[in-house]
């Protein structure tokens, strides 16, 4: 069997936007910074609200400007793109100050994780779409090889329609006691899995969200200290009949472990995987199997994949499909099965949860 290997790769605008970023922590060191300075992002400004953080980070990775504020940065003319490098809290009302600015923003994950922001989020993106503002989410495991790789396919109906999908956690969890991640309720569910939650969503397109089951557990082990469980469970159940499930067991020890995923359908299956060196991804239909080849690793280029989508979609005026409204429908997933723990794993039922297409309405490399 020989099949054309779509073009999985980060795409750029041949001109690129200037970006500012609001922030100076660890993932814009470590992730967002080194994914720009790969593919040729020109970052023309940094603020945060610790100074000699953001001075640090721009004498590190040769920032021109450091700016006192917020503000001062939006009033920037070389700044066309805000990139949000900071936690949830309090990320709407910076959106909206970036939006009112006319800046196009890419938005750190989870969007949002509280409920009671939702409706104010709703508003934000409203004014967005009346001023054409692209506003996207940097849901950066959509553009790991082997995931993006996958998507591309099932977008291509390789497989068929999706019948499920499951998820299995064989490494170690980052660390988590004594972190600010730590103080998150339901963190796994709540923070950790939403980029496992979001990919599943994107080979789920078309269908409506029926039930959300989940559950999170101490494990042996597991040290006093950590206030959250490390153990969880997630099943999605959808309209057209297919269902996934996400299954996390604990911090696995292994020397060499990943993240495998399956996505079985009508025509076909695709297996693979992501994570620490175990990325692969092979297509078994009509009686073959073939390997596919994969270039790039989640981090950083997933960074950069997140990025060069909404700055495509700036240059081509049209929605990212990494755009917050879609995004929307992998925010009310996790709330959905934050919920359900919170109710022992009862299932959820969302109302209108639609898993609507990527708004960018393209099924190539982006």
């Amino acid at each position: 069997m020989t099949v054309e290997t779509p073009d999985h790769r980060p795409s750029f605008p041949e001109r690129r936007s200037g970006v500012g970023i609001v922030g100076a922590g660890a993932i814009a060191r470590s992730a967002h910074l080194p994914a720009y300075r790969e593919w040729d992002v020109p970052v023309v400004a940094v603020t945060s609200r610790n100074q000699a953080d953001a001075t640090a980070l721009a004498a590190d990775f040769g920032i021109e400007t450091v700016h006192a504020s917020l503000d001062d940065l939006l009033a920037d003319p070389r700044v066309e793109i805000v990139d949000l490098a900071t936690g949830p809290h309090g990320r709407v009302e910076l959106i909206a100050a970036a939006v009112a600015a006319g800046r196009h923003v890419l938005a750190q994950k989870p969007l949002i994780s509280d409920p009671a922001e939702l409706p104010r989020l709703i508003e934000v993106l409203d004014e967005a779409h009346a001023r054409g503002v692209r506003v996207a989410v940097n849901q950066n495991a959509r553009w790991a090889p082997a995931w993006r790789l996958a998507t591309l396919l099932v977008r291509e109906g390789r497989i068929g329609d999706v019948v499920g999908v499951t998820h299995l956690h064989d490494k170690p969890l980052p660390p988590l006691a004594g972190t600010p991640f730590d103080d998150v309720p339901h963190m796994l569910l709540n923070d950790y899995l939403v980029h496992w939650i979001d990919i599943t969503r994107c080979w789920l397109e078309g269908s409506s969200v029926v039930a959300v089951a989940a559950s999170d557990h101490r494990v042996p082990a597991q040290p006093a200290d950590a206030r959250n469980p490390w153990g969880a469970d997630l099943r999605i159940d959808v309209s057209s009949g297919a269902s996934a499930a996400i299954r996390i067991v604990g911090s696995v020890t292994t020397h060499a472990g990943g993240c495998p995923f399956w996505i079985h359908g009508t025509e076909g299956t695709l297996r693979g995987s992501v994570l620490l060196g175990s990325d692969h991804l092979v297509l078994d239909r009509d009686g073959d199997s073939i390997r596919f080849p994969l270039e790039g690793q989640w981090f950083t280029d997933g960074f950069a994949g997140a990025m060069g989508e909404l700055q495509r979609a700036v240059a081509e005026q049209r929605e990212p499909e990494n755009a917050a409204a879609q995004v929307l429908a992998t925010v009310r997933m996790t709330m959905a099965a934050v919920e359900s723990a919170e109710q022992g794993g009862a299932p959820v039922h969302p109302i209108d949860l639609e898993l609507t297409a990527a708004l960018g309405g393209r099924s190539g490399a982006a």
